[in-house]
C-alpha cells in the first residue's frame, strides 16, 4: 500500500490571498483550493489556529507507517513546532484498508462530538493492531470510548446510525480528487507554497521542509 519514498514538490510559489494550485499525476485538470477548504471536514486543530505552516495529514488508522509515524516522528514535531505555535496539524481520513478503517475513522468523529477526537485518535494508534487482521471490532471501539471516559451510549448511537459516513467517504473522495494515493501522506503549507511529502519519512525531511518555509 505505502510507497517507500517521499515527494518533496513546491507546488506553487507567490500566490496571493491563500489560494493554492494543487498539480498532481493523478489530476487531469488544476484545480485551486484556499487553505480553508484544504482542510475542511478534517479533524480538530492541534496546535495554535494561527500558526504560519500547515500540516494536512492523510492517515488510515491501519496503516502500518501510519503507525509509525505517530508513534515517533510526531511527538518531536508536536514538542518542537506545535506547542510553541509555529506548527498546527489537521489529520485528515484516507481508509484504504477497506470497512475497519472507515469504522474507525467514523468513531473518532463520533468522540469529537463528546470533544474528545484526539484523545480517542491517540487510543487507536496506541492500540494498533496490524493492517486487516480484524482489532478494529464494535468491542474495541467500545473499550478504546470507555478507556478516554466518553458516554458510550452517546457513543454507539452515534455509530449505529453513521452519523459519519458521509463524511469520511468524502474525505476519501477529496483526497483521491487531489491526488493523494498512499498513506501517510502529507500536505505542508502556508499562505505561499504546498510541500507533498510521502510516507513516514525521517525525522529530518519534516524539519527541512520547516526550513523551506
Amino acid at each position: 500500500m505505502l510507497r517507500k519514498q517521499f515527494l518533496l514538490i513546491p507546488l506553487i510559489i507567490g500566490i496571493s490571498a491563500g489560494v493554492f494550485l494543487v498539480f498532481s499525476p493523478q489530476t487531469e485538470n488544476n484545480q485551486q483550493f484556499t487553505s480553508s477548504s484544504l482542510i475542511q471536514g478534517g479533524s480538530p486543530i492541534m496546535g495554535e489556529s494561527n500558526a504560519q505552516i500547515t500540516i494536512l495529514e492523510w492517515g488510515d488508522y491501519q496503516c502500518t507507517f501510519c503507525y509509525k509515524f505517530h508513534q515517533n516522528t510526531l511527538d518531536v514535531i508536536n514538542d518542537q513546532y506545535i506547542k510553541n505555535g509555529k506548527v498546527k496539524l489537521i489529520y485528515k481520513d484516507f481508509p484504504l484498508n477497506g470497512p475497519d478503517s472507515f469504522l474507525a475513522a467514523e468513531a473518532t468523529y463520533c468522540a469529537e462530538d463528546q470533544g474528545k477526537y484526539w484523545q480517542y485518535h491517540n487510543e487507536l494508534y496506541k492500540n494498533w493492531g496490524g493492517e486487516r487482521t480484524g482489532w478494529v471490532t464494535r468491542d474495541s471501539l467500545d473499550r478504546f470510548a470507555t478507556t478516554i471516559n466518553l458516554n458510550l451510549d452517546m457513543f454507539d448511537a452515534c455509530l449505529d446510525d453513521q452519523k459519519y459516513q458521509k463524511r469520511v467517504r468524502a474525505l476519501y473522495e477529496f483526497g483521491k480528487e487531489i491526488g493523494i494515493d498512499a498513506t501517510p501522506s502529507f500536505l505542508v503549507f502556508n499562505d505561499e507554497k504546498i510541500i507533498k511529502i510521502i510516507g513516514n519519512q525521517p525525522l529530518q525531511v519534516f524539519l527541512k521542509t520547516f526550513d523551506e518555509f
